[in-house]
């Protein structure tokens, strides 16, 4: 369980905090990263980090289900403390500008330069504030107290999230094999589907009055779908359409009709023509159902049942860990999933295996079982590739793109080998590391920089001798632990200085300068890499610093 009292709750977004940055907002990424799913990049996207944007921590668009979610988050330092209705009137007049686009476009007029002017019109609300429905969520480490529900139960433009919610909702990304021990189900005057595979094996399938579906332990803290993909939150138009069903008892003796069903995995079951008894159980297949249920307790009747397929397997399998992935992979297909068994992808990882079997794995499908040593996703391969190789950094953001539209211009090239993306890793762990001594810390932090920085690199490397050979082929300077060693330590250095010269040109653009819009900005990246890359050559011709090839041969 999350510890959410003041100060342990900044543990929880630790990685976040900065001094430019509050600690609501620092709290508030965590949040989008742990409850909306979202990567850390967009999480940063989503949040304006600087004080002074009209009462708006955050703003999410959806356009999958036409939502805008508008944020406020709010930290108590006293645990005893609650929620009242001033801080919730208060979030309602700032909700009141984005009732319409005119009142959008005059936040935007009268806001100068606040972060939130430059998150509005990157999200595009003029636009969208028309077609999309405006919730606004309010977060606290606390709980409400009797004045603030009075006054949510007067509008439905508010949703609060307070301590008990984030507690309940809360699913750790560490998992968790405990399970709850036994649980029954009244199945008089229904038939019984049932498949045996062995003695140990079976399935059955079996319409379960919803009522005691959502009686299993584990609902409350999310426990019960420790193993399943997704989470509970995000309300898609097929969820919407199915607590309609829930809310409508006319509809409680069809729903087996269209709903999908739920599949639980048992490490026993035990059936006769009245009851199913399982036990050691988990849910893998119908969490955002099983949660809509759960809400709408007071809704169900003894007619609303789920079909309800129950799997008894050694829970600790390889066969159960398959039943979960496959269960869910039959929804929601991703890009990358799709090119999992691509044999560009297989090639690449049978190469890593005959030259870098040990220090590296390259994983190419999601939830695969991997190797020894670091693991590179083809993911992230994509990404250093695009910055890289096509000299898009700006594009980085746009991972959909690595498996979709830029997959041939990415990984259907003879130079994309296991070398190159070893080399792309391992300057890129370097970039990590440099960037504690980027001064703007916020800048330093940003994903995109790390990617711009990687582009630069490659700028700086095609002005070297020693470095278009690297960029020709890598194999020489990372195939042997021993080149490996030496060409991270020659490059280490030359990003140091890179440094050097980065903070200089960063510095004249301010503090709280819109570093998330610039390095979108292509123009703007290729002008900044420009200036970079011309002081860095100037002082090697002056002999001040080392070029790569110096480096390198000097190293031996």
């Amino acid at each position: 369980m999350v510890n959410l009292d003041y100060p342990k709750i900044l543990d929880l977004c630790r990685e976040h905090l900065d001094p430019k940055r509050t600690e609501s907002a620092s709290f508030l990424i965590w949040y989008l990263e742990n409850y909306y799913r979202l990567d850390s990049l967009e999480a940063v996207d989503s949040v304006c980090d600087q004080r002074g944007d009209k009462g708006v921590d955050g703003i999410y668009v959806n356009d999958n289900d036409n939502t805008i979610d508008i944020f406020q988050c709010k930290l108590s330092q006293s645990k005893d403390s609650t929620i009242g209705d001033t801080a919730l009137k208060e979030f309602y007049g700032t909700l009141s500008q984005f009732k319409s686009q005119a009142s959008v476009q005059n936040l935007i007029d009268s806001g100068g330069d606040a972060d939130v002017v430059r998150l509005v019109k990157r999200l595009d609300l003029v636009t969208k504030v028309g077609t999309h429905e405006i919730r606004g969520i309010f977060i606290s480490n606390i709980d409400i107290d009797s004045n603030g529900k009075s006054y949510l139960k007067a509008t439905s433009l508010i949703s609060f999230i307070g301590k008990s919610d984030l507690i309940k909702t809360y699913i750790s990304d560490t998992r968790t094999t405990s399970m709850p021990t036994a649980a029954e189900f009244d199945i008089s005057g229904f038939s019984v589907s049932q498949y045996i595979v062995d003695t140990k094996t079976k399935s059955l399938i079996a319409p379960v009055k919803a009522k005691e579906l959502v009686k299993l332990k584990g609902i409350a803290d999310q426990s019960l779908f420790a193993f399943n993909v997704r989470g509970p939150l995000g309300r898609t138009q097929v969820n919407k359409d199915i607590e309609n069903s829930i809310r409508n008892p006319s509809t409680h003796k069809l729903f087996p009709l269209f709903h999908n069903g739920i599949t639980v995995i048992c490490g026993s079951i035990k059936n006769n023509p009245n009851k199913i008894i399982i036990k050691d159980y988990y849910v893998v297949n119908g969490c955002q159902s099983l949660n809509s249920l759960y809400d709408n307790q007071a809704k169900l009747t003894d007619e609303l049942r789920i079909l309800t397929k129950f799997v008894q397997v050694d829970v600790t399998s390889e066969l159960s860990k398959n039943i979960t992935w496959y269960s869910n992979n039959q929804n929601g297909i991703k890009p990358r999933d799709s090119k999992a068994n691509n044999p560009i992808q297989i090639r690449l990882q049978n190469e890593f295996q005959a030259n870098y079997d040990g220090p590296y794995w390259f994983e190419i499908k999601r939830g695969e079982r991997v190797g020894p040593g670091e693991v590179i996703s083809n993911e992230e391969a994509g990404l250093y590739l695009m910055s890289f190789d096509l000299k898009e950094p700006w594009a980085t953001h746009r991972k959909y793109q690595i498996f979709d539209e830029k997959y041939g211009e990415l990984f259907c090239r003879p130079e994309v080998s296991a070398d190159r993306i070893v080399m792309c890793y391992v300057m890129m762990k370097a970039i990590t590391a440099s960037t504690e001594k980027i001064d703007n810390k916020l800048f330093g932090k940003y994903a995109l920089t790390k990617q711009a920085m990687l582009y630069i690199l490659r700028c700086i490397l095609e002005n070297d001798s020693r470095g278009r050979e690297l960029i020709s082929d890598p194999a020489p300077f990372v195939r042997s632990q021993e080149n490996r060693s030496r060409f991270i330590s020659c490059i280490t250095r030359i990003i140091n200085d890179m440094v050097i010269d980065l903070n200089a040109e960063v510095k004249e653009f301010g503090d709280e300068f819109d570093y998330r819009g610039k390095l979108r900005d292509a123009e703007w990246v290729k002008k900044l890499s420009k200036e970079v890359v011309s002081d860095y050559l100037k002082l090697v011709q002056r002999k001040r610093i080392d070029s790569f090839e110096s480096e390198w041969s000097s190293s031996t």
